[in-house]
């Protein structure tokens, strides 16, 4: 962990720090107009999908993420930090009351589930009290497999990685990495059981 002296000398700007993973301080005005240029677009999704369908409001969820795949269904209401830093694999479905923030890369995989009222977390704050207190954070990737399915009300912390085909049960924190081919269950989630892989 540096040390306050070593944060104030650091010459880079707060969102070079933030995109490296590092610790910064503040919304950067680039940052700001990102998320208030995301929230604009998901309202502008949500009537447009509420008024004229999926289809034609896919290609403003395109402009809200940093990519994604074909057929991806997300149901409003959701929010982001940015949704620049968010990637959606194909034939993905996500359920409403998605909350995403992605101040570091969140990358879904394809044919995933996400249940209503997921949490995809990547912000960390420091332990140091002071340094809590004057308002330095971080954010650490989060990455879901392939076929994972969440269910609802998933809290998935930040660094954490997620395993092609894994089923974690509704109302589940996600504090460490899991692997393919389970089934994980609480707070924090545990493995109850192994998947046997599918071709």
């Amino acid at each position: 962990m540096p040390t306050m002296e070593e944060l104030m000398n650091d010459p880079r700007p707060m969102r070079e720090r933030m995109l490296a993973g590092d610790l910064y301080r503040g919304a950067d005005p680039e940052s700001a107009e990102i998320s208030a240029r995301a929230n604009r677009l998901i309202e502008r999704y949500a009537q447009t999908k509420l008024m004229h369908g999926m289809e034609a409001a896919r290609p403003i969820l395109a402009q809200i993420m940093g990519s994604v795949g074909e057929d991806v269904y997300v149901r409003a209401p959701f929010w982001v930090d940015f949704g620049e830093n968010i990637h959606i694999g194909a034939h993905t479905f996500i359920n409403n009351g998605l909350t995403a923030l992605d101040v570091a890369r969140i990358t879904i995989g394809e044919h995933c589930q996400i249940g209503p009222n997921c949490q995809l977390l990547t912000p960390t704050h420091p332990l140091d009290p002071v340094l809590r207190r004057d308002g330095w954070e971080a954010a650490e990737p989060i990455t879901l497999g392939d076929n994972v399915w969440l269910g609802g009300g998933v809290t998935v912390c930040p660094g954490v990685t997620i395993g092609d085909n894994t089923v974690v049960g509704a109302g589940s924190v996600v504090t460490k990495d899991l692997p393919a081919n389970v089934v994980a269950v609480g707070n924090p989630a545990r493995i109850i059981r192994h998947l046997e892989a599918s071709a």
